[in-house]
């Protein structure tokens, strides 16, 4: 039987019809799965932009008022990332010319925090300035006073040249201290300034001066020379907060968040530096810029502050407080009737102790 045209031609659009019906449901189901697999990498893209901004490191500059070993778990906490694993990218740098320097430039918005004697931070207080400590490292200090070989007393002082690291400084203080036990007037000797413990060592070598107030490890290496310990402060029950952090009162309130994490940092930078002797000498080498026969001089210092000087928990010594008020008292009246409690605020590391979290650090 023949078919007409008409016959078939109409299944063929038929056929045609429902290939294309099928096509387009294809092609609606691919634009479909594209919709989603697009929503999928923007809402991942959103994600990720997010947990970036969420989790971006708060820039924080702290400033050394000096070059020391003693700032050795806080080059550890650089070094090995403890500050940016609590979310703080922090810059450390050497502010030099002792801690009065150190405090002036955080006053001044250069740095937020500054490691800086008790001393030199209480008198910026007591002067006006907005000025706090939050923790203490070392609430005694290290320090020996070193003469020549000839000099036996603290009498024989008088008149002589005598290095310091910076006026303002716990170097400073330390002989201040060291002089008024003696009942020695401080303008009865000659005060010469230094940079460092090093450079000092070598104006001591060369008959520049008669005396030092030395700190590790650079005293080690002068007493092997035949220089006189006039005066160890570790045998000496004399707390005057030689290592603090200080920071700005306004800055605390504005950023305590910032802060707190900052000093997880910290107090981390202290346990780390007690746990792993090998790679806290590594650093403080890198430093010091410390030479190979020096070394012994340098582990020496590790072992002491290890072992005796930091604390775990870095409270500011309110002890520290009563003899630099007592010590400033006699030329300085707001510091007869001023409150020791004003200085300190200890609120954050008090939080970081009874949470557990300081203890954990040492399980």
């Amino acid at each position: 039987m023949k078919r007409t045209q008409g016959e078939i031609v109409a299944p063929l659009r038929s056929f045609a019809t429902i290939r294309t019906r099928r096509n387009w449901k294809q092609i609606g189901g691919c634009m479909a799965v594209k919709k989603i697999l697009a929503g999928l990498i923007l809402s991942t893209l959103s994600l990720l932009i997010l947990c970036q901004l969420t989790f971006a490191a708060d820039p924080v500059n702290l400033g050394l008022s000096s070059t020391s070993s003693v700032n050795g778990a806080i080059w550890l906490a650089e070094e090995r990332g403890l500050f940016k694993k609590h979310g703080i990218d922090i810059t450390v740098s050497n502010v030099g010319g002792g801690a009065a320097r150190a405090i002036s430039a955080m006053v001044g918005g250069d740095i937020q925090f500054a490691t800086a004697g008790g001393s030199a931070a209480i008198s910026a207080a007591l002067a006006g300035a907005d000025v706090v400590m939050v923790a203490s490292l070392l609430n005694k200090g290290v320090q020996k006073l070193l003469t020549l070989p000839t000099i036996k007393n603290p009498k024989e002082l008088i008149g002589k040249k005598v290095g310091i690291i910076g006026f303002g400084s716990a170097s400073h203080t330390v002989l201040q201290l060291l002089l008024q036990k003696w009942n020695i007037a401080i303008d009865k000797v000659q005060l010469v300034n230094w940079e460092s413990s090093p450079s000092m060592l070598i104006a001591f070598d060369k008959g520049t001066i008669d005396a030092g107030v030395f700190t590790e490890p650079t005293v080690y290496i002068a007493e092997e020379k035949g220089y006189n310990v006039l005066a160890d402060l570790a045998d000496m029950e004399i707390y005057y907060l030689q290592n603090t952090v200080s920071v700005t009162r306004s800055y605390l309130r504005k950023n305590n968040e910032i802060a707190t994490r900052f000093l997880r940092g910290y107090v981390e930078g202290i346990a780390y530096f007690k746990k792993n002797k090998k790679e806290a000498m590594e650093i403080l080498k890198k430093k010091l810029r410390t030479e190979p026969a020096q070394e012994k001089y340098l582990e020496k210092s590790y072992d002491l502050l290890a072992s005796t000087y930091y604390n775990k928990a870095p409270y500011p010594s309110m002890q520290g407080v009563k003899t630099v008020l007592e010590f400033l008292a006699k030329d300085n009246a707001k510091a007869k009737s001023a409150d020791p409690n004003s200085f300190v605020d200890s609120s954050i590391i008090k939080n970081l102790d009874q949470s557990g979290f300081i203890n954990k650090l040492y399980e």
